[in-house]
């Protein structure tokens, strides 16, 4: 009976391990998993990279607020319910998280982005302390461990899970990467109400929500304002009154904290820590270290970038950051009691300066599998020998042990606001870098694409200008003017003026479909763009040549039916002329000339409009298209003046029969030059994805120089750092 009752024993401290260690899982695995998935979240809900980073910054925000009220309420209420809650918050939150894509609202994603987080506050913590207190001692160490290896693993291959989930359910499923925590949820729930015991506390000090709330609402005021400042533009973004009234209620909020922490029973950052220098030097290199983990959330899109790989591909290449990460971890432990603290963080500093200098300098330009990976490994051993054991051993080297818990809590706190802080400043270095995407990508697109050649157009040219000699004609061809005809078939590259005043505009759709543009889509996207710019810029230049050509046709037209009055006018003249000419001929043997009176019935000098059907003193050049001084009294004369017209009459008629054919090839001729341009797009794509990828490693650079800068900063603190020794007892926290 008593083995058997240390097996059952033995039994229940495994589930209980086993559901402490899944919740831890499923908790940290989350934090990466978004990563490879944000520019194809941000796209898919129409937002921009500035707006999208709010998914990672809003989750750490709240994380960081939670876990002291979290913690609190589980000393209060018992571990295994508040443990309980705060998976069934992320399984909520992940639920909620995954049917935004339904619902195609960030808003919605961002609150259950929040609602994940606040569960997620509660996992580790409580499960932390519920090994660290209720386990057996010769259990305890081994607990912990696994609690560490658990963790680190999940971390590293997070982002690799994100981008295995997008491969198998499709980019345009990205829900999946939440859904995968809900059943998860339920078996830990399950599994959680039967098997773990409810451990409280017996003194519960209150919580500090004056101070927790403050403090957020600071973070969120300098983050907002941190948001919409240009740093391309920083004195005019500034200034505005988007960025420093934020600012100003920081610094106002500032003295209301201090003075909540003072009065707050257990307050969120012990206010005494800031009376120790190394305390304060252990805090401001927590902060750096937060912005340098940060660096990490662009590494999924900037491998994609430098090796023109899918959108959600990246995330595989954290694997390589994370095994090194997860190997200088440990490591840096052994090295700090044989080399000492400063020594180790120090070096850890080194690495993610030498990594982030080589990502600027080498991987850029000349980006390989082999270049990436080696930044990426120096990269892993700086955050393996910053981020949690030196930092950690600091802080406790300079608090009383009871005050551990605490401590530890301030230095997740305070590493969480510079977590928070960072992609607010380095997400405006991509949408920067993205804003000169689609003009520099536009100076590229190609301008050697002609027109195909129309027929007619240089036979059209000459017989028109002929024609506009005639004074009648060149009334009625007025419209035609193919000169400038000519020049609107002189399309160049397809150009398009983005400022608040031009006409043409991108429909939201289409931006959103640049904003998520990669290298590997730049150019079919280049192309949706061209077409649909093209689809704007060439109907109204067709419409005009066509109704350029219609008034030409109807012009030439109306000139072929007066012509054709004329012509049957001058007939019955010349007719009457030849028969009186004749008659005269026959009986009075006259020549041709004298004067037919007696014989026409008409007195001499009697006015012929009556019979030509023009005024007297016409000049009869600009209808007869004869040249003025031709006599038309004689029948020859006549008879040659109408051969000329009747000359002129088909010559009109063949004008139009060629323009109706050159209007009938306009439209077909303009969608050839379309599909010529499109295909020549193609053909140009190495040179628009090379200056896609060009123009986006800019904001890269600035980031990891942001990155370098700040760890720069950080070995500079350091050096103030003295030992323990060295510091007068009276600057100590007092208890």
């Amino acid at each position: 009976m008593e083995k058997m009752g240390k097996e059952t024993k033995k039994l229940n401290f495994g589930l209980i391990m086993a559901v402490y260690l899944l919740g831890i899982f499923m908790g940290a695995i989350d934090t990466g998993i978004v990563t490879p998935a944000r520019t194809v979240i941000q796209s898919g809900l129409g937002v921009d990279a500035t707006t999208g980073i709010w998914m990672i910054t809003i989750y750490t925000l709240a994380y960081a607020a939670s876990i002291p009220v979290i913690g609190k309420l589980a000393d209060k209420y018992g571990r295994k319910y508040i443990y309980l809650f705060s998976i069934f918050m992320f399984g909520l939150g992940s639920l909620l998280c995954g049917l935004s894509q339904n619902f195609g609202s960030f808003e919605m994603l961002l609150i259950a982005r929040v609602i994940q987080a606040i569960g997620g506050g509660g996992i580790l913590p409580v499960a932390t302390a519920e090994f660290g207190t209720t386990f057996p001692k010769e259990k305890r160490g081994m607990a912990l461990g696994l609690v560490g290896g658990v963790y680190g693993i999940a971390n590293i291959f997070g982002s690799s899970a994100g981008s295995a989930i997008l491969d198998i359910f499709g980019k345009n499923n990205w829900q999946f990467i939440f859904y995968i925590n809900v059943p998860i949820t339920i078996f830990i729930l399950i599994a959680g109400f039967t098997t773990l015991p409810n451990t409280r506390e017996v003194n519960v000090k209150k919580i500090d929500i004056w101070g927790i709330v403050t403090l957020v609402s600071m973070i969120l005021s300098l983050l907002y304002g941190l948001k919409k400042i240009d740093f391309f533009d920083f004195t005019n973004t500034v200034t505005s009154t988007k960025v420093f009234p934020f600012f100003i209620l920081f610094f106002v909020l500032l003295p209301v904290f201090i003075l909540a922490e003072k009065k707050a029973e257990d307050p969120v950052i012990n206010l005494n820590y800031f009376k120790n220098p190394r305390i304060v030097i252990t805090l401001l290199i927590s902060i750096i270290t937060g912005i340098v983990m940060m660096g990490m959330i662009f590494v999924p899109q900037f491998s994609e970038n430098a090796l023109k790989i899918a959108s959600g591909s990246g995330g595989y290449f954290v694997i390589i950051l994370g095994v090194f990460a997860g190997v200088g971890a440990p490591i840096s432990g052994k090295l700090i009691d044989k080399y000492g603290v400063k020594v180790v963080l120090g070096f850890g500093f080194l690495c993610a300066i030498a990594g982030s200098l080589f990502l600027i300098f080498v991987t850029i330009e000349h980006p390989s599998f082999f270049t990436v990976a080696i930044c990426l490994v120096m990269t892993g051993l700086g955050i393996g020998f910053t981020m949690g054991t030196p930092l950690n051993y600091m802080m406790l080297d300079n608090t009383d042990e009871k005050e551990a818990s605490s401590a530890m809590a301030a230095v997740s706190l305070v590493r969480s606001i510079g977590t928070a802080i960072a992609p607010a400043i380095m997400i405006g270095f991509i949408s920067h870098a993205g804003g000169l995407v689609q003009g520099n990508i536009m100076a590229v697109l190609p301008s050697d694409v002609a027109m195909p050649k129309l027929p007619y157009v240089e036979e059209l040219k000459t017989e028109i200008d002929s024609l506009k000699t005639n004074e009648m004609m060149a009334s009625q061809l007025q419209g035609i003017d193919l000169s400038s005809f000519e020049a609107m078939l002189d399309i160049s590259a397809p150009t398009m003026d983005m400022s608040q005043e031009s006409s043409l505009k991108l429909p939201t759709d289409m931006i959103t479909m640049l904003q998520g543009a990669d290298v590997t889509t730049i150019t079919e996207d280049t192309k949706t763009m061209t077409a649909y710019i093209l689809s704007q810029v060439l109907p109204p230049v067709v419409e005009k040549i066509t109704t350029g050509i219609d008034t030409g046709i109807t012009g030439i037209n109306i000139g072929i039916t007066q012509l054709d009055g004329t012509i049957t006018q001058m007939q019955a003249t010349a007719d009457v002329i030849a028969a009186a000419q004749a008659a005269g001929a026959a009986t009075t043997g006259m020549p041709a000339g004298t004067d037919t009176t007696a014989i026409t019935g008409m007195p001499a000098g009697t006015d012929t409009t009556a019979t030509t059907g023009m005024p007297a003193g016409t000049d009869t050049t600009a209808t007869t298209g004869m040249p003025a001084g031709i006599d038309t009294t004689g029948s020859g004369d006549m008879t040659a003046a109408l051969e000329g017209m009747k000359a002129a009459e088909t010559q009109m008629q063949d004008l139009v029969t060629m323009m109706t054919e050159l209007k009938a090839a306009v439209p077909t001729a303009f969608d050839t030059y379309q599909a010529d341009y499109l295909t020549a797009i193609d053909n140009n794509s190495d040179k628009i994805e090379s200056v896609f990828q060009t123009t986006l490693n800019e904001g890269f650079k600035q980031i990891y120089m942001t990155v370098t800068i700040a760890s720069a900063l950080a070995l500079v603190i350091l050096l103030f750092y003295k030992k323990k020794d060295s510091i007068p007892k009276e600057a100590t926290p007092k208890k």
